[in-house]
């Protein structure tokens, strides 16, 4: 059954066109993610499905009985009304009766409309129905239902509207950006709510790890072409490989062609037959094909790193309370020369707080924060860039000097390092307050990095980066020689780059986890309850010892994973070598290294494939 259809829509801000002709339908029970870059236009298209904005051409058509709802990342929501108030605010039926009874508990002794209350509940079936809203708002830490919405913040107003659209329960629900504002446990919560309900989902997110297992579809809007693939994040990754590979295959035999064909133009007398004059008329044809080689604009990342001494930063039983709450008791580490640590936990336990300790923008309570002579701190703060009134994009970087230095004594104008940024020449003399959130981000993480840190602090950097900047972010993070302090709950992100993670348990806890998240989380889920508390930070020797696997080390056992799915990528890149081969894609002069790159792969698979062997045979 068709809910929505989007058809011809347009949008154009100016002379700035973001999409146009854009065309795609929504059935039940579908759950599709939205894919594009930053800038290119996913919040317009959901507020236009959404009745808040109107496309300059095309129309949206939404089946009549289909009960819709939008998160935006901005809710709209009445600032006087409590959590409470807030949800029985809407149209909901049900909701209304579970409202009659609550407030018929609180009047124990009008028993007439305690009893029309109850009737109500019984009539209705609304008893599960009030579990069910209870357990949702307990998961998303909304359980002080008098709070008024003024006196909320930003993250838990997110939360609230989440918790209103999940009570409700659409047909239909548009989201945009819903992990942001989650910690890491609610993320989780929320993919397997999302895994079981019989729920129609359109949505934006840059969550790869939410992607692959909540989506069931994956439209991409690329250089203005919509593109579907009917699967999860990795196949959508595997068959948009397969597509560029086709196109580019292509476009080559086109330029080839196009030589020919140049050069029978170039014979023709100016009078035309109408044979020639067809083929003239197929020549332009064919030069649009072969002038169309994809244009991969990516955002490049380098910095000269400042010089790094022996003393990095060392932390002496910093402790720090607001009130009765801890956030930390006598906490000491010394960082080392190229330490990569994630920062994970709840929110509220401190985290934030923890980066703002070290990087000296919030007092200890006590003990001692020792930065080194050498240490110079690029701090990337949830808070994002202060600009001033009417500046301009290429205004904000050149307050950093008209020319920045880079590696080995180069440098390179304001300019040119926003284009490496995906700032065209353009869109630099744009207001910066007309800029979409992931792009004021991208500018953001280049003000950070252009002072040249060796000491990169990021909380949170992963919200609002479109996936495209963010896998350019962690390969640019993968070779930083430097020190790396990382608060994320974006999972796929952690895995990539982090050695091990504090784990902020609440009441003044952290533990050290020397591993990644998707370690953390298979040995919490694996370990026994009574084996699975790690050791606080100083004192985690012996945690390692309660092995999940019978058999395995823990660095086997990390060993092991990570060969299973080395060998299901190489596996994959063999494949797409062999059918290069199989259907004359390659072209003659890309044959040999082709062959060579074969060669490697399959030496890749039997080595790590005798691996495998000799670390399954400790399993049995």
């Amino acid at each position: 059954m068709n809910y929505l259809s989007v058809e011809n829509i347009s949008k154009s801000f100016g002379e700035r066109t973001l999409f146009e002709g854009i065309s795609f339908g929504i059935n039940k029970d579908q759950k599709i993610a939205f894919v594009a870059k930053n800038g290119s236009g996913k919040t317009s298209i959901l507020k236009i499905i959404n009745g808040d904005d109107t496309p300059d051409t095309g129309q949206v058509i939404i089946r009549k009985e289909i009960k819709m709802a939008f998160l935006s990342q901005e809710p709209n929501l009445d600032p006087e009304l409590s959590i409470e108030e807030s949800i029985f605010a809407s149209d909901s039926e049900i909701l209304h009766v579970i409202e009659a009874y609550e407030k018929a508990l609180e009047n124990p002794d009008d028993g007439v409309a305690y009893q029309k209350a109850f009737e109500g509940m019984e009539q209705h079936n609304a008893w599960d129905f009030e579990t069910q809203y209870k357990q949702i708002l307990s998961k998303l830490k909304m359980d002080d239902l008098k709070l008024k919405v003024k006196s909320m913040s930003g993250g838990q107003k997110k939360r609230l509207a989440l918790a209103i659209i999940l009570i409700n329960k659409p047909d239909l629900l548009i989201l945009d950006e819903p992990t942001n504002h989650l910690d890491l446990e609610m993320i989780e919560w929320l993919e397997n709510y999302f895994a079981k309900e019989n729920i129609t989902l359109f949505m934006v997110t840059h969550d790869r790890f939410f992607l692959e297992r909540v989506c069931n579809e994956i439209i991409e809007l690329e250089n203005g072409k919509l593109y579907q693939y009917k699967g999860n994040y990795s196949y959508y990754l595997q068959k948009k490989e397969e597509r560029i590979a086709a196109e580019n295959a292509s476009i080559d035999k086109a330029q080839n062609l196009f030589v020919k064909e140049l050069s029978w133009m170039r014979r023709q007398p100016k009078a035309r037959t109408t044979k020639s004059k067809s083929r003239q008329d197929d020549f332009y044809v064919i030069k649009e094909k072969a002038q169309s080689r994809r244009k991969e604009h990516v955002v490049e990342l380098e910095i000269n790193m400042e010089r790094m001494g022996s003393k990095i930063l060392e932390l002496h039983n910093i402790s720090k309370a607001f009130g009765p709450k801890k956030i930390l008791d006598n906490f000491s580490f010394n960082f080392k020369r190229g330490e990569r640590i994630g920062i994970i936990g709840k929110n509220g336990t401190g985290k934030s707080t923890f980066l703002n300790m070290i990087t000296q923008q919030l007092p200890v309570d006590s003990g001692k924060v020792v930065v080194g002579d050498t240490i110079k701190i690029g701090y990337y703060t949830q808070s994002g860039i202060n600009p001033k009134e009417g500046q301009k994009v290429i205004d904000v970087i050149k307050e950093y000097g008209e020319y920045i230095p880079l590696s080995k004594g180069r440098t390179i104008s304001a300019a040119q390092l926003l284009e490496r940024f995906l700032f065209d020449r353009k869109k630099q003399y744009d207001f910066v307050d007309r800029l979409s959130g992931g792009e004021l981000k991208r500018l953001y993480l280049c003000t950070v990095l252009i002072q040249n840190p060796n000491f990169l602090i990021l909380d949170e950097p992963t919200n609002d980066l479109d996936i495209v900047t963010l896998n350019v972010l962690e390969s640019f993070l993968l070779d930083y020689p430097g020190c790396l302090l990382v608060v994320s709950h974006d999972r796929y992100f952690m895995d990539k780059i982090v050695d091990h993670l504090f784990v902020f348990r609440g009441e003044g806890i952290v533990e050290d986890f020397p591993g990644n998240y998707s370690d953390f989380r298979s040995y919490e889920d694996s370990a026994e309850p009574a084996k699975a508390e790690l050791k606080p930070v100083g004192d985690n020797k012996n945690w390692k010892q309660n092995n999940v696997k019978p058999g395995l080390t823990f660095n086997e056992q990390k060993e092991f994973t990570k060969i299973e799915k080395e060998l299901k990528d190489l596996e994959y890149e063999k494949q797409t070598i062999e059918k290069q081969f199989s259907d004359g894609s390659v072209a003659d002069k890309d044959i040999a290294q082709k062959a060579t790159d074969l060669e490697k792969v399959l030496k890749a698979i039997d080595e790590k494939t005798e691996r495998w062997f000799e670390l399954s045979a400790k399993l049995e």
